[in-house]
């Protein structure tokens, strides 16, 4: 769906997305963007993602660009550097307040609460950002890895187990993109 104006949920409130100098959001039909989230220019954002209050996406100057089925969390913000991109692929988590600044998260990761993902970063698919970590500039986490600590540094391998328990928690999120438009209802103001 392209958005050139708020839309509006089931409750009366409204997505805050805006258009910047003719860059415009682009968010897929089955995603729900809380009324207290910020989507801002050039982003794109697939179906069957959750994003978050608090969350703010901004392309003013650079590009976002987030998969299918990805959970963005209460007060994520990801912004890209002047012409250029970050991206987020399908099926990620984003944790809790944490921060992706031009870099690249690709399928099935996961970013724990208050991580940061710095520029010219990558996160591979099937990895692991600890909570707090702190993925420097140009830092490859390899597929399947598990990285923690300030700076991240690898610690392990991701299970099967880790596979099986962040599946059912992506398949919750993915849930709550259905649910929210339709249960969500204000009661005060």
């Amino acid at each position: 769906m392209l958005i050139t104006d708020s839309c509006n949920l089931s409750d009366g409130a409204s997505m805050v997305v805006y258009e910047f100098e003719n860059r415009i959001p682009v968010i897929g039909d089955t995603s729900y963007v809380s009324h207290s989230a910020s989507v801002v220019g050039k982003v794109t954002i697939g179906e069957e993602c959750f994003i978050a209050p608090g969350a703010s996406i901004k392309g003013d100057y650079g590009e976002i660009r987030i998969g299918n089925g990805t959970s963005v969390q209460d007060n994520v913000i990801i912004h890209a550097r002047p012409d250029e991109m970050t991206v987020i692929g399908n099926n990620v988590t984003l944790g809790h307040g944490c921060i992706i600044h031009n870099a690249i998260v690709k399928d099935e990761a996961v970013i724990g609460m208050g991580a940061i993902v710095s520029d010219y970063s990558t996160v591979g698919e099937w990895a692991i950002v600890g909570e707090g970590a702190v993925v420097r500039a140009r830092f490859e986490v390899p597929d399947g890895k598990i990285v923690v600590g300030v700076p991240a540094k690898v610690i392990g391998d991701i299970q099967d187990y880790h596979r099986e328990e962040l599946s059912r928690f992506k398949t919750i999120y993915r849930d709550l993109s259905g649910r929210y438009p339709t249960g969500l209802k204000k009661l005060r103001d």
